[in-house]
């Protein structure tokens, strides 16, 4: 009897270009599923939550929104903010919730320098560099731990207090998955970034945890920056970057370095993994809203695209995350650029070309 696969997705395309590129998305995954005759099929429940649905309900997302989306093998998400809800509001009130509740404890962040791009690094053997960040995604310093206070003392004499949390459990699960991730690697390599000199407790246990696993993969290289000579790094020394693990907060600046070197932040995918499986993990571009070019068509989707295809890989569909890189970068290599990567495609043209090489490589197969 034939196996049949049957995905329940849940779609929240968010604020401004998030709605676009979602749908760009969609659209590749519905493309791969007729490809397929059907024996993978995603069924897509779209939930209108974002900035839009904080102006006329008060809150970023329903009260029972966790328990809505908890039964869906995998989330698939947009972007959030947008002018006139604060940026605090607008992330902790959605993707940090759904990232904390769901224990989504990776923060899976490849960079990749696409053929055709026009990098911002200079490199000679630009296209063999290819990383991936690795960003603890539930703690650190993005634990919400703190206040505010003091406001009854006059002006100018409120207090506010922001703890960072790292705990022995968050930090060895994070690097131990960066170890494990190294072994699948062409090159093995684990490079840890803290800033444990001036950050004496939390950082300095992470570095305690990284050099009590490394000895558990006596296989793989290591090595240990403070994050302004790592960020140094990315510019003067990228041929030695392979796995990057670091926290919350300096993860997250290194990983938009990395993309804006490649290139754009339009074109960097990533995905919040809980690895035990124990709830779903979500997908989603590096890029945000971008509210000054949304509904312009001119969004890039190969931020939205290539997260798609970590979803596929997330979901067993190996094969067919590969193809969908593959046809990224036949794409920009043929020349189809967005505005935002040098040239004047239109976010469906840009998916159209993924989707033609998609079809030139079922072709040939």
């Amino acid at each position: 009897m034939e196996n049949k696969q049957h995905f329940k997705l849940a779609v929240i395309p968010g604020d401004g270009i998030g709605k676009e590129v979602i749908n760009e998305g969609i659209r590749v995954l519905e493309f791969l599923s007729t490809q397929s005759n059907s024996k993978f099929t995603f069924e897509t429940d779209y939930f209108p939550w974002g900035c839009e649905y904080y102006l006329e309900n008060g809150k970023m997302m329903a009260d029972d929104g966790l328990e809505k989306i908890e039964d869906h093998d995998a989330i698939y998400f947009g972007a959030v903010g947008f002018p006139g809800v604060p940026d605090h509001i607008s992330l902790w009130g959605l993707r940090i919730a759904i990232c904390q509740n769901f224990d989504q404890w990776a923060n899976i962040r490849p960079v990749e320098f696409l053929p055709g791009v026009k990098s911002k690094l200079n490199h000679p053997e630009k296209e063999k560099l290819n990383w991936v960040l690795i960003r603890e995604n539930t703690e650190g310093e993005y634990s919400g731990i703190g206040g505010r206070n003091f406001t009854g003392r006059g002006a100018r004499k409120e207090v506010a207090v922001q703890s960072s949390l790292f705990t022995e459990e968050g930090c060895e699960r994070v690097i131990r998955y960066a170890f494990e991730t190294a072994l699948k690697r062409d090159r093995k390599k684990v490079t840890s970034v803290t800033k444990s000199n001036a950050q004496q407790y939390g950082m300095v246990l992470w570095d305690e945890v990284f050099a009590r696993v490394s000895k558990e993969y006596p296989d793989v290289e290591t090595d240990q920056w403070l994050v302004d000579a790592m960020a140094a790094n990315f510019v003067l020394r990228p041929e030695e970057l392979e796995v990057v693990v670091a926290s919350n907060l300096l993860a997250d600046i290194l990983s938009d370095l990395g993309s804006a070197l490649a290139g754009s932040l339009g074109i960097a995918a990533s995905a919040n993994l809980n690895p035990d499986r124990r709830f779903p993990s979500m997908f989603e571009a590096v890029h945000g809203s971008a509210p000054d070019i949304a509904g312009e068509g001119i969004a890039n989707p190969i931020g939205a695209i290539g997260s798609a295809a970590l979803m596929l890989e997330h979901l067993g569909l190996k094969e067919e995350a590969v193809l969908v890189n593959q046809a990224i970068k036949d794409a920009t290599q043929s020349g189809f650029l967005t505005a935002d990567i040098g040239g004047n495609t239109s976010t469906k043209e840009m998916t159209d070309s993924i989707l033609q090489q998609l079809s030139n490589i079922y072709e040939k197969a």
